[in-house]
């Protein structure tokens, strides 16, 4: 198939999935958590100054994602919420990942941060911090441990960065999980006010010799990819 008829064929669909993105539901937070903020979990992926602020794959589209995270986060605390976790980038300076990304986050330095923003929260130091070596957050066995020991969670809330990259796994390792398990009733929810990636356009990765990727086309296939794999995409969390 060539450039033409791949276009002329896949326009249908792109028409619909955009139009399916532009008419996602909003969801009130604070019907999420009820009276039963025990059994809410968040978890929020790659929020760290590497992927905002400072380094080579900071984005300003992922450092906008802190002030609605941050919203949330605050607004689940009060209403009662404790279970909060943030899986995050730490490497080592000969991380295997980094044969195929440029070295990122790596431990001891600004980049493996989490975002300030996030750090100035009062209760911070009481959210669990997980230091991760790959993309997956699913395989670190900390993380793993922290998600299997709540099984009174029945709502699960993923945030963070990138759509494409470690949020989709995260959402779809916590799926896939519950499917296993016979875990019926349990809600993963992506709202897509907290969620992006990066952009590099073709002409820069072609300047610089990097992989070409493109966010306003990765951003919506990867959201609706969560949805074909049984996660909820909303708009946002209302308060």
């Amino acid at each position: 198939m060539n450039y033409d008829q791949y276009i002329q064929k896949s326009e249908p669909f792109v028409r619909w999935m955009l139009d399916w993105q532009s008419q996602l539901p909003t969801v009130s937070l604070q019907s999420l958590i009820g009276e039963h903020p025990e059994q809410v979990g968040i978890v929020s992926v790659d929020i760290i100054e590497g992927f905002c602020s400072v380094g080579p794959l900071s984005s300003p589209r992922v450092d906008a994602l802190v002030a609605p995270i941050v919203r949330v986060f605050e607004e689940a605390w009060a209403a009662g919420v404790r279970d909060i976790a943030l899986t995050q980038d730490t490497h080592p300076a000969d991380a295997v990942e980094f044969a195929n990304y440029a070295p990122h986050c790596m431990r001891g330095t600004l980049e493996s941060q989490t975002a300030a923003s996030i750090k100035a929260l009062p209760f911070y130091n009481q959210m669990t911090i997980h230091e991760k070596n790959s993309i997956n957050s699913g395989v670190n066995d900390s993380f793993a441990a922290w998600f299997k020991a709540r099984p009174q969670i029945r709502t699960w809330i993923v945030l963070g960065d990138c759509t494409d990259i470690c949020t989709f796994q995260l959402a779809t390792y916590i799926r896939t999980y519950t499917y296993e398990h016979q875990m019926a009733g349990v809600r993963v929810i992506a709202p897509v006010d907290c969620i992006d990636t990066y952009d590099l356009p073709v002409s820069v990765a072609q300047e610089i010799g990097a992989t070409p990727h493109d966010a306003d086309f990765l951003h919506p296939v990867f959201l609706y990819a969560m949805h074909l794999n049984g996660v909820e995409v909303v708009s946002t969390l209302a308060p």
